[in-house]
C-alpha cells in the first residue's frame, strides 16, 4: 500500500507540504468511511467534511470519489527510484532497491492499522481492487525503468566486453522488470508477515530478512 505517509508531506516546500497533507487526509478519511461504512456508502461529501475541506477542494486533488480509495503516493515512488539511481555504483540493483524501500518504509508501523484498513476495502470492492492493481502496475513499470537506467549506467562503466548488444539489450529488458515485481511483492510479504506477528518483531527487522532471503537466492529453510 502507498497512501501518503507523514514523511511524504513532509517534505519540499511549505505549499507543496500543505497540497501533499490535503491529498493524504482525503485519502485516509476516505479509507476510514469506507472501512467503516462500505465504499458504495461513502460520498464525495462526507470524505470531505472528515478531511475538513470542501467538495471543491475534493475535486482538485481527485477526479472521481473512487481515485481517492486507490490513491498512490506518486512522491513517494518518485523518491525510492531517485535513491536508486543515486546509490553507490558498489551496491548491486537489489541492494540499491532495498534501501530505497527501507528508507521510505521507516514509518511503516505507524501506518500499519490504515493498510490494514485499506486492504480490507479493496477486497470488499473488486472494482477498487482492479484499479489499485493498475496503479500498482503503472509504479512498478516505472520502477523497472529506473533499475534499467542504474544497470545501464554500471553496465557504460564496468560492462562486459564478450556480452553483444543484444544480450545486453535482453538483460536490461527481463532483469529490472523481474527485481522490480520480487520486490513489490516482497514488501507485501513483509507487512503482511509483520502485520501478523507485530507484537514479536519490528517491521524493518522483517523487511531486512525478505531481502536477505531474496539476496541468498531464496534457499529452503531448514526442516
Amino acid at each position: 500500500m502507498q497512501l501518503m505517509s507523514e514523511k511524504g508531506a513532509a517534505g519540499g516546500g511549505l505549499r507543496e507540504r500543505k497540497k501533499r497533507a490535503t491529498r493524504a487526509a482525503l485519502a485516509e478519511a476516505a479509507v476510514r468511511l469506507a472501512a467503516e461504512h462500505g465504499a458504495d456508502r461513502v460520498t464525495v461529501e462526507a470524505i470531505s467534511a472528515a478531511a475538513g475541506v470542501s467538495v471543491r477542494t475534493f475535486f482538485n486533488y481527485f477526479d472521481t470519489r473512487d481515485d481517492a480509495f486507490v490513491a498512490i503516493d506518486a512522491d513517494a515512488g518518485a523518491r525510492v527510484r531517485r535513491s536508486v539511481l543515486d546509490a553507490p555504483a558498489a551496491l548491486s540493483p537489489l541492494q540499491a532497491l532495498r534501501d530505497a524501500m527501507a528508507a521510505e518504509l521507516a514509518e511503516a508501523e505507524q501506518q500499519h492499522e490504515l493498510w490494514r484498513l485499506h486492504a480490507e476495502v479493496l477486497h470488499a470492492s473488486p472494482h477498487l481492487l482492479v484499479r489499485s492493481l493498475v496503479a500498482h502496475m503503472a509504479h512498478e513499470t516505472e520502477l523497472a525503468e529506473a533499475i534499467a537506467s542504474r544497470i545501464r549506467s554500471g553496465s557504460t562503466r564496468h560492462g562486459d566486453p564478450s556480452a553483444s548488444d543484444q544480450e545486453r539489450r535482453e538483460a536490461l529488458d527481463l532483469y529490472p522488470r523481474l527485481l522490480a515485481a520480487v520486490a513489490v511483492a516482497a514488501v507485501r510479504a513483509s507487512v503482511e508477515h509483520w502485520c501478523a506477528r507485530q507484537k514479536d518483531v519490528a517491521f524493518l527487522d522483517v523487511f531486512q530478512e525478505v531481502f536477505d532471503l531474496l539476496a541468498a537466492g531464496l534457499p529452503a529453510p531448514p526442516a
